[in-house]
């Protein structure tokens, strides 16, 4: 088992190959391909190939000597105007090795930089724009300032469809000689939520326990609850008996380890799939939004799901 990390490892190099963003692919090519890059602002959820198609473009522009007219900062961990002003600034303001007429900056994470660094950010993009172009990564564009989406093509990703997800795992998995049955694939998907790297992630955790991997050991590792096993404590407590719904999450919090916050989730997702009316789905869905509020206040998860157990129970009494 290689000790390299697998998101990097089977991470593309080429446009071509980024997964299901194909008509943001088309328009970034025809970029490339006129050494004509915008400043570009990159939108969507996590894990859907934002970063990868920044460096995919470095890659097509400036083939090996793409490290040095490259720079990838994260605004998370650098998020202060000193980093702007900085960093940012002189990577900018000096001119780029080869026959291409601007470096690229990337600012991953751009929706966590302050309102002080954005507005610095602004007129570096301005007076800059000459030897290097700015591409900002952010799951929520709403948070950048008005001034710089102006400045900015905005490319909004799209959420990854299963299908491509479970493709490029078989894909690792034949690379890497695993032995991975069509359920447990199914269940780093269901767990995953369309993150490309979160799946890729929990793949490799998984497969170092050993080349087969099962559904088991995928839940095993991710540490969280199968769907069954939320669903049977949500059937107990809507059948008004408390005392075996408790005894079930009790098992979970305790025995297995799953944390509050992912029960939470899970039963938020159960929710939908049961054979009980609208507005009872209602009620329960709102209950379920107080209970996760008064958790994440510092409430204990054992008392909160317990409480939430008995509200549901007894609403069904009624």
């Amino acid at each position: 088992m290689t000790l390299e990390i697998w998101t990097e490892k089977y991470r593309p190099k080429k446009l071509d190959e980024v997964v299901n963003q194909k008509e943001i692919v088309e328009r970034l090519k025809a970029f490339v391909k006129s050494k004509n890059v915008p400043n570009m602002l990159f939108a969507g959820p996590a894990g859907i190939g934002k970063t990868t198609c920044a460096l995919a473009i470095a890659h097509e522009l400036y083939g090996e000597g793409w490290r040095q007219n490259y720079l990838e900062t994260n605004a998370s961990d650098e998020r202060g105007i000193d980093t702007i002003r900085h960093k940012i600034k002189d990577f900018a303001r000096t001119k780029p090795i080869g026959n291409v007429p601007f470096k690229i900056a990337v600012l991953d994470e751009a929706d966590a930089l302050t309102p002080e660094a954005q507005q610095a950010l602004r007129r570096t993009m301005e007076n800059y724009t000459q030897t290097c172009r700015f591409i900002l990564i952010a799951n929520y564009s709403s948070r950048i300032i008005d001034p710089i989406q102006s400045r900015c093509t905005v490319f909004r990703f799209s959420s990854l469809k299963e299908d491509d997800i479970k493709n490029h795992l078989k894909h690792i998995s034949h690379k890497e000689k695993l032995d991975i049955d069509e359920k447990a694939i199914e269940a780093i998907i269901y767990l995953s939520e369309g993150d490309m790297r979160r799946s890729i992630n929990l793949l490799q955790a998984t497969a170092a326990l050993g080349k087969k991997i099962t559904e088991k050991t995928v839940y095993d590792v991710a540490a969280q609850a199968k769907p069954t096993d939320i669903k049977d404590m949500l059937g107990l407590a809507l059948k008004g008996k408390f005392l075996e719904a408790r005894k079930k999450l009790y098992e979970l919090l305790i025995n297995k380890g799953i944390s509050g916050e992912d029960i939470i989730k899970e039963l938020h997702r159960q929710i939908y799939d049961l054979d009980i009316s609208e507005e009872e789905k209602i009620s329960i869905i709102e209950k379920l939004g107080e209970y996760e509020f008064r958790m994440n206040q510092g409430g204990s998860p054992m008392i909160q799901l317990e409480a939430l157990l008995a509200q549901i129970s007894a609403f069904k009494k009624k």
